[in-house]
């Protein structure tokens, strides 16, 4: 298959190396230097190098931010047979784009990052497949994901978002918080330096997937849950109440006694 990957970032040059042992993969990107360590993949910088290609497949890896945008640049150069697709962390907008589109489309999302992912054994980690997309690209992506040895869950548009807002806002929110009103310590607990450890590697991801991340629509209810039940915390502590305090610490062991 003949496939164009539009963005050079992590995850674009991630899925070139993925696939280009198996297919004809050529990476798009505007700046040259950026191309610079592309292995075994042609290298394009103008659309009439995809136009001339007429690839079968092209996937969206660019920030989030600029994925529509980047979609109705490249469209008018390509096949009407051509499936398109995108990795978006958040799918807003995007239902609407591929009902007007006009190509075939699939939409996944590999949910870990390259940088701090183990690449050697992706086992503990997952990836979506929206329910909506074309059955031939499901297919395809779900035989990728398999050999990725990745954990595979099937999503409608509304549920991925939902999903990503619980799974991911909640604890970026929470880490946000927590650095929020960091200070030097001597002597740190152990606890206080594993929530460190988690705040590093956070902080050391690219502010586009922090941002697209928080700004999910679905976010905002996920951070009033957490508000609302901070609030409660804190009211239990000021009152001194051990009864309730003992009540609320069950009830979080209850919530965590079954997840994975």
């Amino acid at each position: 298959m003949k496939i164009v990957i539009l963005g050079a970032g992590k995850m674009g040059m991630f899925m070139a190396d993925t696939l280009c042992m198996e297919h004809d993969v050529a990476v798009y990107a505007r700046h040259p230097e950026k191309l610079r360590y592309c292995l075994n993949t042609r290298r394009f910088t103008t659309m009439d190098e995809i136009k001339e290609f007429d690839p079968d497949l092209l996937i969206n890896a660019v920030t989030i931010k600029n994925t529509l945008s980047a979609f109705k640049e490249v469209l008018p150069y390509l096949n009407p047979k051509c499936m398109i697709s995108d990795i978006a962390s958040v799918k807003t907008g995007l239902p609407e784009f591929y009902k007007e589109a006009g190509h075939p489309f699939v939409s996944t999302h590999p949910m870990f990052g390259p940088t701090f992912a183990n690449l050697a054994d992706l086992s503990q980690n997952y990836t979506v497949i929206i329910k909506e997309s074309d059955p031939f690209g499901k297919a395809f992506f779900r035989e990728v994901y398999a050999g990725l040895k990745l954990n595979i869950y099937d999503y409608t548009f509304e549920e991925h978002d939902e999903t990503i807002a619980y799974s991911l806002s909640i604890p970026f929110v929470s880490t946000l918080a927590f650095t929020g009103v960091m200070k030097p310590q001597d002597a740190p607990g152990t606890t206080f330096k594993k929530h460190m450890a988690i705040a590093r590697g956070l902080l050391n991801e690219d502010d586009y997937l922090l941002t697209e991340i928080l700004f999910n629509p679905h976010s905002p209810k996920q951070i009033d849950l957490i508000c609302d039940r901070l609030h409660h915390l804190s009211q239990i502590i000021r009152q001194h109440d051990s009864e309730k305090l003992l009540a609320y610490i069950n009830e979080c062991r209850d919530n965590i006694k079954d997840q994975v």
